[in-house]
């Protein structure tokens, strides 16, 4: 049987790595850029106001705007969220990526994901200094801020480092249902992070939408390009495994 399947597998594997994977990549990457470009537009023209006003002030106590509604564990909560998009917490996640691409041997893996990281933190911060958006003023803030709105780092970087990571580890993970659930829990965090930072008052929920659009560009675009390097064996070579060289030897 095994026989009689090798050449399907093969003609699939070309198709995934030369027509279906970068077109889907493409156009993911295609359809987030209009998207963050058309919420860009629209907070420039102040049009995104009135009703990122409505969203923050419809999260508050309307006796006490410093008072998320909810109990006081959904505030702590929603702050240990918001912590899963923080620098600390995603340079941490990111070195330990590449120590461990490192160490299997997939050293044009390891300096992808450093790249598309990296890459996407000068994106974020080049495009916060270019719109200089101020904090929202309506509610005070629940945890501290320290750089511009628009757009949200924590949202775009989020969305860059662990849907990249997601696609990673579904890509060589040989079940479905598991790829499947690796890349919902990667989309279920970056989801978490991004209404965390509206619920906490630090963000308008434009920058927030503004922000998932971009990282999710970005993410798209730099697995375009992983995919373009893989076909040459850059990064590896097609349906090769994650095991090490001693694995592999054994």
């Amino acid at each position: 049987m095994n026989t009689y399947l090798a050449p399907i597998r093969s003609v699939w594997l070309g198709l995934r790595l030369n027509q279906i994977g970068p077109l889907l990549s493409l156009s993911a990457c295609g359809f987030f850029a209009w998207a963050f470009m058309a919420v860009a537009d629209e907070v420039s023209e102040g049009e995104t106001h009135a009703l990122d006003s409505a969203i923050l002030l419809a999260l508050r106590n309307p006796q006490d705007l410093a008072n998320p509604l909810g109990p006081s564990w959904l505030e702590e909560a929603a702050r240990d969220f918001t912590g899963l998009g923080g620098y600390a917490i995603l340079t941490l996640l990111t070195a330990a990526t590449v120590a461990y691409l490192l160490m299997v041997g997939k050293r044009g893996a390891a300096l992808l994901v450093l790249i598309s990281i990296v890459g996407g933190t000068l994106l974020s911060t080049g495009l916060k200094i270019g719109f200089e958006r101020p904090r929202p003023d309506l509610v005070p803030h629940a945890t501290r801020v320290y750089t511009a709105s628009f757009p949200s780092g924590h949202a775009m970087l989020s969305a860059i480092t662990y849907l990249t990571l997601g696609a990673l580890l579904a890509r060589v993970e040989k079940s479905r249902r598991i790829s499947a659930f690796l890349m919902s829990l990667a989309i279920g965090v970056t989801l978490l992070v991004g209404a965390s930072r509206v619920y906490l008052g630090v963000h308008w929920p434009s920058d927030v939408v503004a922000g998932w659009s971009v990282g999710a560009a970005w993410a798209s675009f730099c697995w375009f390009v992983a995919l373009q390097l893989q076909r040459g064996g850059q990064v590896e070579k097609p349906g090769e495994t994650s095991l090490p060289p001693e694995a592999d030897q054994a």
